[in-house]
This record gives C-alpha cells, structure tokens and sequence, in this order.
C-alpha cells in the first residue's frame, strides 16, 4: 500500500492515513498483526518518521510526521497551545441541526481519570433514507463539522454518542443498526470519521500551511447517494 503524500520539507511530511491502519504497534492492538503506517512510510521511503500526534486506527484523513525525532516536541507545542486546528468531517445518526459546544470530560484509558474535554460540532448536510432500520421504517443522518479544542483518545467518537449522534461504522460507540445497514445496503463497512483539514504555521519556515485530505472512496460513495456536495 502506497501512503499518500500531502505536503513534504526537510521537517515534515503530511499524509493521507486510511481507514484500519495503526500508526504504530501498541498494547491496545496487540492482537492486530498487519502493517503499521509507521512500517508501510519505512518501506516506501527507506527511512523512519515521528508522529506529532496520532489518529485512531479507524479514522482516516491528515497525520503529521517529523522527519527528525528532535523535533516533534516543537511541533506538539503548537497542539498543545491550539495553533494547529484540525476539522474533522463524520456522517452520524440522525438529523443534526445546530452547533453546539460538547465538553464531557473524556475518560483516559490508561489511568481511568475522567479529564476535560471539548468538541465544537457543526452541521453541514442532512439526508432523509427510506431504508428502514430498527425500529423506524426510514432512517435519518447528518454529515457534521467536529472541531476538538483538546486531544483525549477516542474523543469526538464518545462526544457524539454522548449526545445521541453516533459515527456510522463505530462499532465501540455506535449504533449497531445503523452500521450493519451501511455494510448490506451501501457496502461501506469503514468508520466514517475523517481528518479533513488543518491549519498552522510552520514553526521552522513561517510557512502559513493550509492542507486538505481527500475522501476514502466510501465517502464518495455516500455522497452520491446522499446528493451531498463537499
């Protein structure tokens, strides 16, 4: 599998990660055997990368990488004072009509400790389906804007099932129903949480970097059924 390039200098590369790759082995997904990006970005490019942050193995969309390992600390200072902003784009349950401020503490899965958290949610589209599934004779979803102001472990996942919006094809958070329906009656099986879009300036060059994901190829799918234009 070829990763896709989306911006590369002598300090970074940007890329395009797909759906169910992890970023690099863990105790979480010790059972997981195949490629990690970090394995596949090895082989194609004959030399190693740093993630700057991460993304769930299921999402896919921009991920940052550092070229030299020194330097990721820099690059995370910017997360951690909220000068690089992700956009994320997820299609949930349901019609989703207002933005909204989500701000449920998170649970750490390493330590158990509840700590703060907060999603800026926005409504983009909404699509009435005369597919009934249980127990309604249609169903209804959105396609939404998420914006985390902070960065826990599996965050906008939990935020939108906190408030009754799963992410089709979450099998951890979700809504069962609604996710087999996507698989028999579409053939999309994938999570539909995608890192579309972020934001910053280069803290070596001064570049202003504006940087854009191209969608999965289910996405594509969806948004000629749904008549959705992105």
């Amino acid at each position: 599998m070829k990763i896709e390039i989306l911006f590369e200098d002598s300090y970074i590369i940007v890329i395009n990660k797909p759906n169910n790759i992890l970023i690099h082995n863990s105790y979480y997904a010790r059972n997981i055997k195949d490629a990690t990006l970090l394995e596949l970005l090895e082989k194609q490019f004959n030399k190693s990368f740093y993630p700057i942050h991460r993304l769930d193995r299921k999402t896919s969309g921009i991920l940052v990488l550092a070229k030299q390992k020194d330097n990721v600390a820099v690059f995370q200072d910017l997360f951690n004072s909220n000068d690089i902003q992700k956009k994320y784009l997820g299609i949930v349950r349901g019609f989703f009509t207002e933005s909204i401020v989500i701000n449920s503490p998170v649970k750490n899965a390493d330590t158990k400790v509840y700590k703060d958290a907060e999603t800026l949610c926005e409504p983009l589209a909404t699509y009435l389906c005369d597919i009934s599934v249980h127990p309604y004779e249609n169903s209804r979803y959105s396609l939404v804007k998420l914006i985390p102001t902070t960065g826990r472990m599996h965050q906008l996942r939990i935020h939108m099932n906190k408030i009754s919006h799963p992410i089709i094809g979450d099998y951890k958070y979700g809504d069962r129903f609604h996710n087999r329906m996507f698989e028999t009656e579409f053939g999309c099986a994938n999570l539909f949480l995608h890192a579309y879009t972020i934001h910053f300036k280069h803290p070596f060059t001064g570049i202003q970097l504006n940087l854009k994901a191209n969608f999965p190829d289910d996405w594509l799918k969806i948004f000629e059924k749904f008549n959705w234009n992105i």
